[in-house]
């Protein structure tokens, strides 16, 4: 018998609590234990058993420093039990065959009458006991609805056509359970389950599914403050809240801006495993969370088709996949640049950009008025700049551009005369996030702001994109020496005459890349030869709650503007430049060091390291 051996103190109330975990879960195994043990009364004896078929002796070790007086924790390998059933359990994405172990209790341990079923990916806010204790009466089970599906409508449709559930509000989450393995036993759970498994197949939910379809009518609601997920906004009254349940993609150790997380971190910092969990977390890539996202999506997909196969309209149902078809074809294309970056990255090519570029068209002179002084140009510019203020203001009232704050507005304010913004490279659109700061700041009032772009973004870049570059006080580099002379001249006069110019440094654009890239000397030559200050910005960027057309959360971002440096008159020329680039970067990474939380590091081999 699996329970042989238990010790029980006497004149205690036993709570027997059951997680299914692998080597990948246990610091985070770690976090429940440890937000359970921080609540729970010492007139109960909790009981953990831990079902596994792949824990380390190690981590087994380090999770049984917990037991005490009233907490005994039990390693329990189903191996040999899971191998003969493995072929039969279907999984898929981030599901683990342990997530079906929860299925096999009634008849795993016949000396328990009831049990809590936990997940892993959990924290407790107050004594479990306290869940346990709930009357579930003759029901099979107690738990709460879940709140994925309670805010999505393709999830709704399918559980209550494909699971079979009443309504969907009764369609309960499996991670947090009151299992009456008594009444269970009875139902011949185990037997039926083995059965269904033969003849039916869910794919969405799995196991999940399975326990609603064999439990409907017989389960018991309770209020989903004892299993709250950080979806759907914060409505629950903090002080009401009981457990936290980062379920599917809401983990705090993947994605920063997740509702709940103080709770997680609070508890993590307690554990063994906290700077395990910090590095997963700061080493949590792009391509990672991107797929996270992705499965989702493919979830709803997988849902609405399941759904399809019930009696549903079809020419309805195309209508609503075509969205979500054009929201994976763009995400497909955001894992290739972000593959593609890491390649660029490891090959230390810098100053190539990431992404499939317009055809470059040499730029010839005459095709090019830099100081708009013909009247067309003059029109155009107007008439370009006013639509650019809408297109700004549009892009961040639908929220494709998110800009959280501005931190150092009074460094733009120092400045009198003319100067030159550099800024990180990350996105189309940070050119526009450079251009709120501008116009927060006093030198709206009698300044211009210039930004230097591409040649091919300028000759043919289609559509109102292209209106842009080639109309809003842009300044286009050449393949044409006779152009960049031209060039030239117009960034003096500009400087001269007290404008701004925001120049790229890094002279190259990777999608949502957070670190400072090695800069170009290009800007701090135009610097020092006109003996005007650079304005270092740094745009750091975090997740918000905005899903884009992409599939990707949108970012948002934080302004940092820096002190302006200024040329040194007692150096070269050549020093003089080559101060300002190093100063520039050296600010550069400080803030990039000071908000991410971690040391600037390339995978880039020393040898390929570039030196412009």
């Amino acid at each position: 018998m699996l329970g042989k051996g238990i010790k029980v103190k006497k004149g205690n109330n036993t709570i027997p609590i059951f997680f299914a975990v692998d080597d990948g879960y246990i610091p985070f195994l770690a976090v429940a234990i440890e937000s359970i043990l921080a609540h729970a009364s010492k007139e109960n004896y909790y009981l953990i058993k831990i079902l596994y078929t792949n824990i380390s002796d190690k981590n087994k070790r380090i999770i049984k420093k917990y037991e005490n007086d009233i907490l005994n924790i039990e390693f329990v390998d189903l191996t040999y039990y899971i191998n003969e059933v493995k072929d039969k359990l279907y999984t898929r994405d981030y599901y683990t065959k342990t997530t079906y172990f929860r299925l096999f209790l009634p008849d795993l341990y016949p000396q328990f009458d009831k049990v809590l079923y936990l997940d892993s990916d959990i924290t407790v806010l107050t004594d479990i006991a306290e869940l346990y204790n709930i009357n579930v009466k003759d029901n099979l089970v107690a738990a709460a609805p879940d709140d994925v599906i309670q805010n999505e409508p393709i999830f709704q449709e399918y559980v209550e056509k494909v699971v079979g559930v009443s309504d969907y509000r009764h369609y309960f989450n499996a991670g947090i359970l009151v299992m009456n393995l008594d009444e269970l036993r009875k139902f011949k759970f185990q037997e039926k389950f083995l059965y269904l498994l033969e003849t039916t197949k869910y794919a969405v939910v799995q196991d999940q599914d399975y326990l609603n379809r064999m439990c409907k009518g017989r389960v018991k609601l309770f209020d989903n403050t004892w299993n709250r997920m950080p979806i759907g906004g914060d409505i629950v009254p903090r002080e009401e809240l009981k457990l936290i349940h980062y379920n599917l993609a809401y983990k705090p150790w993947h994605f920063e801006d997740i509702l709940y997380k103080e709770y997680f971190w609070e508890t993590a910092q307690k554990t063994e495993f906290f700077n395990d969990i910090q590095r997963i977390k700061d080493t949590y890539s792009d391509e990672e969370k991107f797929k996270d996202r992705e499965a989702y999506t493919k979830l709803k997909i997988l849902a609405q088709k399941e759904s399809d196969c019930v009696g549903d309209d079809r020419i309805k149902t195309k209508l609503k996949l075509k969205s979500t078809e054009k929201i994976s074809e763009l995400s497909n294309e955001r894992v290739r640049i972000l593959s593609e970056i890491e390649n660029l990255e490891k090959e230390g090519l810098f100053d190539k950009d990431a992404e499939k570029d317009p055809p470059t068209i040499t730029l010839e002179s005459e095709n090019v008025d830099y100081l708009n002084e013909k009247i067309t140009s003059k029109v155009k510019n107007i008439f370009a700049n006013k639509t650019g203020e809408y297109f700004l203001k549009n892009i961040i009232k639908t929220q494709k551009l998110l800009i959280k704050d501005i931190k150092g507005i009074e460094n733009l304010n120092k400045i009198k005369d003319g100067a030159i913004i550099t800024c990180n490279h990350f996105n189309p659109f940070d050119a526009f996030a450079v251009e709120a700061a501008f116009r927060k700041s006093n030198l709206v009032k009698d300044k211009k702001l210039y930004k230097v772009i591409r040649e091919g973004n300028y000759t043919n870049f289609p559509g109102l994109y292209g209106f842009f570059f080639r109309n809003c006080d842009t300044l286009p580099l050449s393949s044409s020496t006779k152009t960049m002379k031209e060039f030239i001249k117009a960034t003096e006069t500009i400087l001269q005459r007290g404008d701004i110019i925001l120049i790229y440094p890094e002279q190259s654009l990777w999608w949502n890349y957070k670190k400072p890239k090695p800069l170009k000397p290009g800007a701090f030559k135009l610097a020092t030869k006109n003996n005007v200050p650079i304005v270092p910005i740094f745009i750091t960027m975090q997740d918000s709650k905005v899903v884009g057309e992409d599939g990707f959360m949108v970012q948002e971002y934080i302004i940092n503007i820096e002190e302006p440096i200024y040329p040194n008159q007692n150096l070269t020329y050549k020093e003089a430049v080559q101060e300002m680039k190093d100063k520039n970067y050296k600010v550069w990474k400080k803030v990039y060091e000071d908000f991410y939380k971690i040391s600037l590091e390339y995978t880039t081999p020393p040898e390929k390291m570039p030196k412009y």
